[in-house]
C-alpha cells in the first residue's frame, strides 16, 4: 500500500536492526511523556518478553528506509512506533489505516498509555474512542505499574 511517500509493505529479517533504532528511540519518548522513564527495555529483550513475532508486523518505508513499524494480534494493534525525527510526517496514520483497511467488518482494539496524548490523538483522528481507562502491571517489565486508555474503533462495512 502507498499513501503518498509512504510504502507499507512485510517485515523482513532484513529490517531487525532499523526496529530496533526506532524502538528504542521512540519508546524512550513514550515512556516519559507517561512518567516511566526507568521501565525502558530496548527492543532486542521487549520483542521476547512480550512476543513481538508472535503478531503480525508490517513497516513503513520512506525513500526506501524503514520509517516506523506496527504489529498486529487479531483485532489488537499491538505495538506501533514511528522514528521520532519522522513524527508527524503520516507514518503512524498510514500503518494504522492499513490495519483499518485490513480489518474491515471487525472492531479494532489497542492501548495507549496514559500521558501519551500525540499517540491518543492520532488513534481519535483514525476512529478510536477511548472505552476504558486501566492499571496494572507493564507488560514485559512486571516491575512497573501503568495506567493505559483502553481504545476501540467500531467495525465498519
Amino acid at each position: 500500500m502507498c499513501s503518498g511517500k509512504i510504502v507499507i509493505r512485510p517485515y523482513a529479517p532484513r529490517d531487525w536492526p532499523r526496529l530496533m533504532e526506532i524502538h528504542d528511540q521512540a519508546r524512550r519518548d513514550e515512556l516519559a511523556l507517561a512518567g516511566l522513564r526507568d521501565a525502558f527495555v530496548p527492543l532486542a529483550q521487549a520483542a521476547v518478553n512480550e512476543g513481538l513475532f508472535d503478531d503480525t508486523v508490517i513497516v513503513a518505508e520512506m525513500a526506501g528506509r524503514v520509517a516506523g513499524f506496527a504489529a498486529i494480534d487479531g483485532a489488537e494493534l499491538a505495538w506501533l512506533y514511528v522514528d521520532p525525527l519522522l513524527s508527524r510526517q503520516g507514518v503512524g496514520s498510514a500503518l494504522v489505516q492499513y490495519v483499518i483497511d485490513r480489518h474491515r467488518g471487525e472492531t479494532l482494539h489497542l492501548e495507549v498509555l496514559a500521558g501519551n496524548a500525540p499517540a491518543r490523538r492520532l488513534y481519535e483522528k483514525l476512529g478510536f474512542r477511548t472505552v476504558e481507562t486501566a492499571t496494572g502491571r507493564m507488560p514485559g517489565n512486571e516491575r512497573f505499574t501503568v495506567t493505559v486508555n483502553c481504545m476501540d474503533r467500531a467495525a465498519l462495512c
